[in-house]
């Protein structure tokens, strides 16, 4: 397995977790602020993979808790098929299920003593490799 960058969408952030060259370990890297232009966020989200050297982009998809497609997840399959086009066929997208990654990110911050303001700044790569983790192990 190689790099793969995990991106979690957000409506004013992005965050973003990538791997380890194994594929074993994911970690958070950024948190990217919505520019308010898609196609410049979608640019931003793939050069990041570039940099990260990822040869795969991971969009955790936001699946309603009885596992449905709701409102959230079809607006994150549209802008999925928008990256997709900007990524190009050297860097294959795919979605995973981020049901909760949020919570269970959270958990892990309180439970690192990361307080307020600071977990804030980092929840959404924080979600991003918690999700990207559950891409990684469903993988192998």
């Amino acid at each position: 397995m190689a790099r793969v960058l995990g991106v979690d969408l957000g409506a004013r952030r992005i965050g973003l977790a990538c791997s380890d060259v194994t594929g074993t370990l994911a970690s958070p890297l950024t948190v990217l602020e919505r520019s308010g232009d898609v196609r410049l966020d979608h640019a931003a989200i793939v050069a990041a993979a570039r940099e990260a050297e990822a040869e795969r982009i991971v969009v955790g998809l936001p699946l309603s808790l009885d596992g449905s497609d709701g409102p959230a997840a079809r607006a994150a399959r549209t802008e999925v098929d928008d990256l997709s086009t900007v990524a190009g066929p050297d860097l294959p997208v795919s979605v995973h299920d981020e049901r909760l990654t949020t919570v269970s990110a959270e958990r892990n911050l309180a439970a690192a003593g990361v307080k307020g303001r600071a977990r804030r700044k980092v929840i959404d790569s924080a979600a991003a490799a918690v999700m990207l983790q559950s891409w990684l192990e469903g993988a192998r």
